[in-house]
């Protein structure tokens, strides 16, 4: 399955649709909180299927608002990570994700997109597309699973790249701002 992953779009999807036209094969949305309702809205907007979290900003302040998806890899354990405490690491939300039989954990909250292979478990945090923190545009991420893998992409919106090749014929896939993103892909979490 192929997997469009956001978080944190804070009442703003518009951008979430717009990367959303950019992509192919999307099976499923994944919005990991703060609104849940830009998932709902997002669902009836395209058709795709959508899972949706509840976060902080959503009111939810339960240890239970959380999902866990099922996937032909495994179980997928989905949070937005402010009942995890995910800002001050990764501890928490990797405990609960490994004791309910997961074998991977997606969360937002934090704003700061992040991919880790942990040996056996991964970890994925989409960023924000709409309120990025760190100094870095808006990002996103792309995963695709299958009975044997797991493989997660972050990647970065930039609008002015959109606005600037509105109507022009491009690949995005094959230019060099495109291809340079996906190599750098923020994966070392800085």
């Amino acid at each position: 399955m192929k997997f469009l992953v956001i978080s944190d779009t804070h009442g703003d999807i518009e951008t979430a649709l717009q990367v959303l036209e950019t992509l192919e094969g999307i099976d499923r949305i994944l919005h990991l909180g703060d609104y849940v309702r830009d998932g709902w809205l997002m669902e009836s907007r395209t058709a795709i299927p959508v899972t949706a979290i509840k976060g902080n900003m959503d009111g939810s302040f339960s240890n239970e608002d959380y999902q866990i998806l099922n996937t032909e890899f495994g179980k997928i354990y989905l949070t937005h990570g402010h009942m995890e405490a995910a800002k001050y690491g990764p501890e928490n939300l990797l405990y609960k994700a490994s004791s309910l039989g997961c074998k991977a954990a997606m969360y937002g909250h934090t704003h700061i997109p992040l991919y880790r292979d942990l040996g056996g478990m991964y970890l994925l945090n989409p960023g924000s597309l709409t309120h990025p923190r760190g100094n870095r545009q808006g990002s996103y991420a792309v995963v695709t699973t299958s009975p044997d893998s797991f493989q997660a992409t972050i990647l970065y919106w930039d609008p002015e790249e959109r606005r600037s090749s509105e109507g022009a014929e491009r690949n995005k896939k094959n230019s060099p701002s495109g291809f340079l993103r996906r190599v750098f892909n923020d994966s070392d979490g800085q």
